[in-house]
């Protein structure tokens, strides 16, 4: 090759990676900012980077205000390259506005419909037959976590369902021990809610409430023991949990300051960063130890569509969306994340106790329930929120009070 064309090759070339490099680069938001979310989240960034995407990590903290900044930015003309969402209705009005990039070309390349469980993971992702997020993972609240130290040590047995614990917390209170370790930030009273209501309701009675909006349910005998028990569960907490982040709470469960706590199964990633093992240091309660089920929420990635339509950014986002899915991305993932993959084809026998139990409940599509954000519109959620934070706050308020406001949401529920 003479010197010219050689240099016009090379100038070619170099223009050529700087513009797939230029391409290659998504900004992605999350809200993923304790210790166990991290480590995990590393996972997808060290995946990315490996198959030439360059991962820009734009992590905000707290999950309600990360959740507002990402919404305000796609549908104000400022999107980022993929977010984080849970599972069902966040992004709604943002896929109606024709906002978000369409996945279908990679999901039905790739056969998700074939591999994704539950199901309704990947329904929730789909408006008009068209596929517009991605299911990383199946996270469930349905979990008590209860450190095992903290009642042996005072000689105390070690519950293993709700009752059992009300029974013991007295005692721990006398030894100078939180019985119940709570976050007071509004999602975490009302996922707390939702775990009662199966736990003391029942599933038939979540399912009348969750999917049939049937506000007679809603107004039953059932319900007001649910509120009752949340009544009781305000007795068994410290003066400090109002506004406290919930790895705050469950740090007090790993450190013996509370005995247990009722949060989803991302907790998990907290106790393995503490070096802190399953069935030895801590046991996890799915349904309070009383319901074997879980509401099978999550989080879903989105790609809001680029400015211009960029083809070479869209290509991009497809490449990002099938390495999340992959088999060896997600087991690397969920077993820092503590979450339940979405795949039920992939190695996990390197899950611990607790993660074992929950692919167990999996196995059954009995067990399997909807979580709030795939039943509920965001501002149905808004208002259930504000009730159960409103109860949870005020001793003053009656379970019947409660329950009434309960029953007029339900009924205009959608």
């Amino acid at each position: 090759m003479n010197i010219r064309l050689f240099a016009g090759a090379l100038a070619a070339s170099v223009s050529l990676s700087f513009g797939m490099a230029q391409a290659a680069e998504l900004e992605v938001t999350h809200w993923w900012t304790s210790g166990g979310e991290a480590a995990a989240v590393a996972e997808f960034a060290k995946a990315a980077e490996a198959n030439g995407i360059k991962w820009k990590d734009g992590a905000i903290a707290g999950g309600d205000n990360a959740r507002q900044i990402i919404l305000s930015r796609i549908s104000g003309g400022d999107p980022m390259g993929a977010t984080q969402l849970n599972t069902g209705r966040d992004a709604e009005d943002l896929v109606k506005a024709g906002l978000m990039t369409d996945l279908t070309p990679i999901a039905e390349k790739e056969g998700w419909k074939d591999f994704i469980r539950p199901s309704k993971l990947l329904d929730s992702c789909t408006y008009d037959g068209k596929i517009f997020c991605v299911p990383v993972n199946i996270h469930s609240f349905q979990w008590m976590w209860v450190n095992r130290h903290v009642f042996e040590d005072n000689g105390l047995k070690v519950p293993t369902t709700w009752a059992e614990f009300v029974t013991e917390a007295p005692k721990l209170k006398e030894k100078g021990v939180t019985p119940l370790a709570v976050g007071g930030e509004p999602w975490q009273i009302n996922g707390m809610a939702g775990v009662f209501q199966i736990a003391i309701g029942g599933v038939d009675l979540y399912k009348k409430i969750q999917i049939n909006k049937d506000a007679e349910a809603a107004a039953s005998p059932e319900m007001t023991k649910v509120f009752q028990a949340i009544a009781d569960a305000r007795g068994l907490v410290d003066d400090g949990f109002v506004g406290r982040a919930w790895n705050d709470a469950t740090n007090m469960v790993i450190t013996g300051k509370a005995g247990a706590q009722i949060m989803g199964d991302w907790a998990q990633g907290e106790f393995s960063v503490a070096g802190q093992v399953a069935g030895k240091d801590y046991d996890c309660l799915p349904g309070l130890g009383m319901q074997a089920v879980l509401d099978t929420g999550g989080d879903a990635f989105y790609f809001p569509k680029p400015k211009g339509d960029n083809a070479e950014q869209v290509e991009a986002q497809l490449k990002l969306a099938s390495l999340l899915v992959s088999k060896e991305t997600q087991v690397a993932f969920n077993l820092k994340k503590g979450s339940l993959p979405i795949r039920g084809d992939i190695d996990m026998n390197a899950a611990n106790a607790c993660m074992q139990k929950g692919i167990k409940i999996l196995e059954n599509p009995d067990n399997i329930l909807p979580s709030g954000e795939q039943s509920f519109s965001s501002d149905t959620q808004k208002q259930m929120e504000d009730m159960w934070v409103e109860y949870f706050n005020t001793p003053e308020m009656t379970p019947e009070e409660a329950q009434a406001r309960f029953v007029e949401i339900i009924k205009e529920a959608n």
